[in-house]
């Protein structure tokens, strides 16, 4: 700061000197004021380029693992849907082979086979309707296609509610007809053969398919083979359906962690964003009202500093 010399009037040293301070107040006071209003540490590139270079660093980071977080919640709430689905299902199974186990008997005679065969065709299209309806943004959750193929050629499943990795899908094809032979009408299991191991035996002229007929529990031999083989089929139904609900759970297990992760990410992403980019609001109201009171005082000096040199005049007295 130049020195003052109240001797020559035409530069008036101490009033520059006095501006200078006023000019450098009022840029800091503006400038806490203006974090005060933002809320941010940096408004412009010019305060802290480096600051900011690292801030938005961590601000891409930050709105990235959010996303992600809501799109993992998306998603577990996708598997909650089909876990629904696939535990109506097996609720129905259940159901399906107590009343399978009921027809093995042979305390019942033939009209009760037939309404059991009547209930258990019932069943089986809920399962269908179940299956059908559980979607996720217009995609089937728990059904698939599959085909099966009893000697007589390959025809469509209707549902397949478990999707095998390596190709097969084990699923029904409600379909009738005496042993399968009507390919309109048949009722019953059906297995994709594609996929590893996914062939399994079952009757007669059914290499292909699980072998369950639900005409079959209408026969004379009802409480024999077939209806044995519909008790078996229905736990084999069971296991890939409770295996699907167990693979499911343990996937919304995953994600679960991973949300927790993710959760813990962002907050410390948050925490070092908030700590570059964002103002200290008590510090800058400190600040601001120390500026504040220094403006006046500024102004003040500055006052005084233009009437000083009025005191040469005495001279020419």
């Amino acid at each position: 700061m130049a020195e003052t010399d109240v001797t020559r009037v035409a530069g008036n040293i101490g009033a520059l000197n006095a501006l200078n301070s006023l000019s450098y107040v009022n840029s800091q006071l503006s400038l806490h004021q203006t974090r005060l209003a933002t809320g941010k540490r940096i408004n412009y590139a010019y305060e802290d380029p480096s600051g900011l270079n690292l801030a938005t660093t961590f601000d891409v980071r930050r709105q990235g693992l959010k996303i992600a977080m809501g799109s993992i919640g998306d998603s577990k709430n996708m598997l909650a849907t089909a876990e629904g689905g696939l535990r109506k299902v097996q609720d129905i199974l259940v159901k399906m082979k107590n009343k399978a186990m009921e027809a093995i008997g042979d305390t019942i005679g033939q009209d009760e086979r037939n309404a059991i065969v009547s209930q258990l065709q019932d069943y089986a299209a809920e399962i269908n309707s179940i299956s059908s309806q559980t979607q996720w943004n217009g995609k089937n959750l728990i059904s698939g296609s599959g085909t099966a193929n009893d000697g007589t050629g390959a025809i469509s499943a209707s549902l397949s509610f478990l999707v095998d990795s390596a190709g097969g899908s084990v699923g029904f094809s409600f379909k009738g007809g005496a042993n399968g032979t009507d390919a309109t009408n048949r009722r019953g299991f059906v297995v994709n053969g594609t996929g590893a191991g996914q062939t399994l035996a079952g009757a007669a002229g059914k290499d292909s398919r699980l072998g369950f007929e639900v005409a079959d529990l209408s026969a004379a031999s009802a409480g024999g083979t077939y209806a044995s083989t519909v008790s078996d089929i229905l736990d084999s139904a069971l296991g890939r359906v409770k295996q699907g609900v167990r693979e499911v759970g343990s996937f919304m297990a995953r994600l679960t962690f991973k949300e927790d992760s993710l959760s813990v990410q962002y907050t410390n992403t948050e925490a070092a964003y908030n700590r570059i980019m964002n103002a200290n609001m008590a510090e800058e109201q400190v600040e601001a009202s120390k500026y504040s009171i220094l403006q006046q005082t500024a102004t003040t000096m500055l006052a005084q500093a233009n009437v000083a040199p009025q005191f040469l005049l005495s001279l020419f007295r």
